[in-house]
């Protein structure tokens, strides 16, 4: 196969986001500039987003046009859309700015549910927000939907911890039957936090509620790295990919059933092989090869095989080559 250049980027890159229907690539850069990449080298485009160093970049569902979210590290959200004027060279315009007042926001992701888009934003309280977009033209009017704690018991008051950074996975599945659900844990000093959960949004009450908790008995309260939620193209249960400092813990969701009628889930493998931290995870589009990146400048293929034993398919090193 092949090979070909995408981008050159900077010695100041600090994360990048890929649109896979455009074919795309967006840079952000530790002085808070970004820089989109079309089948060239260098930048199609480049503008100052922020004053700080942009942390993430997510590029939002293609059915809401060329747009993306940055994520600044002091903690502010900003979302930019292309815009095209006749006879012009397209250019960025910042359509709304999001402030987590006296905390930070450490991520954003967005997903899909009959026809609607929703934002979820994680602080460095421990608090989950989630935004709808009211009008699918018009990217700065989003609306509060709800607020609450990444915590399974309603009940308890487990105090506002110090979170450092925060991952999520949104549901991939479209169909219509299905209720909206996403991943996501934390990385912060209360156990009680960090564990990897399932939330689901309860039609009757108009409510998110937790679903199920990834985690195991004797890796509780572990904080969690990366997660990274498998496409469905028709099994009956779901795979999520939940990396922690023991590794990536490969989880089966729905297979079997709680006494309360419950999906339970099932710890299948737990794939190590990074010197360091895993610092994100991403399925093929099929959700039959996870890839994971490290501190340790590897990126690894994993792959199920007939039995179902996971094991490491491929390794590429920050130079290129593979094994």
């Amino acid at each position: 196969m092949a090979e070909r250049l995408v981008a050159e980027l900077g010695s100041g890159t600090a994360c990048c986001g890929w649109n896979h229907c455009g074919r795309r690539l967006a840079a952000g850069a530790v002085d808070g500039s970004v820089s989109v990449y079309d089948s060239h080298p260098s930048p199609s485009s480049k503008w100052q987003a922020h004053e700080q160093s942009i942390v993430n970049v997510i590029w939002l569902p293609p059915e809401y046009g060329d747009a993306i979210a940055c994520v600044c590290a002091d903690g502010t959200l900003s979302l930019w859309e292309e815009v095209a004027e006749d006879n012009q060279l397209p250019t960025w315009r910042k359509c709304k700015v999001f402030e987590g007042d006296n905390c930070r926001i450490l991520n954003v992701h967005f997903g899909l549910h009959l026809g609607s888009l929703k934002m979820v934003t994680p602080y460095s309280d421990g608090q989950v927000k989630i935004y709808e977009l009211l009008d699918s033209l018009e990217l700065d009017k989003w609306q509060l939907q709800a607020e609450f704690q990444n915590v399974t018991d309603p009940i308890s008051r487990f105090g506002k911890p110090a979170c450092t950074s925060a991952s999520i996975a949104w549901n991939p599945r479209r169909g219509g039957s299905e209720q909206a659900s996403f991943a996501i844990g934390f990385n912060s000093d209360s156990p009680h936090f960090n564990s990897c959960k399932i939330w689901e949004f309860e039609e009757a009450h108009q409510r998110w509620l937790p679903l199920v908790e990834l985690d195991s008995p004797e890796d509780k309260g572990d904080r969690v790295c990366a997660v990274a939620w498998a496409p469905n193209i028709g099994r009956a249960y779901e795979i999520i990919a939940v990396a922690t400092c023991k590794g990536i813990a490969i989880w089966h969701i729905g297979l079997n059933t709680d006494p309360d009628g419950g999906p339970l889930a099932q710890n299948v493998a737990l794939l190590s092989g990074h010197n360091g931290e895993v610092w994100q995870l991403e399925w093929d589009m099929g959700g039959m090869t996870l890839a994971s990146t490290g501190g340790d400048g590897m990126v690894k293929l994993w792959q199920a095989n007939l039995d179902g034993v996971w094991h490491e398919q491929a390794i590429l090193d920050c130079n290129g080559s593979h094994v």
